[in-house]
């Protein structure tokens, strides 16, 4: 069964991150959302989420994709957490997916793994960060190799059903989205 690894700071965009994890789950991947410490999570809409588990328990386990929702100022405490960019850059070396949204893509870009790619990101969020060889993109969701970023909360369906159709094909991605009842327009 496939493994994804979810870290949840505060401040962190649930939109995201119950997408991400609901979807993911529903396609039958082992999610495992882990906070960066022991207290539950007050999102950036003040909701306030149970991670399973903390990002100490897990730091040495792989996964096959490690995904950071964004929202501010979730995605500066990832950016500034010296465990999640170990993981992710662990992650990308072995060959496996690690993914970003919203905020989030900046702390790919920070780790050094942005650069030379082609992402996307909330407008402005790479901006700043002078990435080298960047090409950015205003696509919904952008994948260049094993690194696939989103934009931001109204594409958090596209982007984790491209997450499950990388992890265990497009099948179960048409099965899980077909679920999902969304509209052709």
């Amino acid at each position: 069964m496939a493994s994804v690894l979810v870290p949840l700071a505060q401040g962190c965009e649930e939109l995201e991150a119950v997408t991400i994890i609901d979807l993911l789950r529903r396609a039958g991947i082992e999610v495992v959302s882990a906070g960066l410490d022991a207290q539950p999570v007050r999102a950036s809409r003040g909701t306030v989420l149970i991670p399973d588990t903390t990002l100490d328990k897990v730091t040495e386990r792989e996964f096959d994709m490690i995904v950071l929702p964004g929202g501010l100022p979730g995605a500066d405490h990832l950016d500034r957490d010296p465990r999640v960019r170990a993981l992710l850059t662990r992650t990308a070396a072995a060959g496996r997916y690690v993914a970003a949204i919203c905020a989030a893509p900046k702390v790919l870009a920070s780790a050094g793994l942005l650069d030379h790619r082609t992402a996307t990101s909330y407008p402005g969020t790479l901006d700043a960060l002078k990435v080298p060889g960047l090409t950015y993109c205003e696509d919904a969701v952008v994948q260049d190799g094993k690194i696939v970023t989103s934009r931001g909360p109204g594409t958090a369906m596209d982007f984790a059903l491209v997450l499950i159709e990388n992890l265990v094909g497009k099948d179960k991605r048409d099965q899980v989205e077909a679920g999902l009842q969304r509209s052709a327009r």
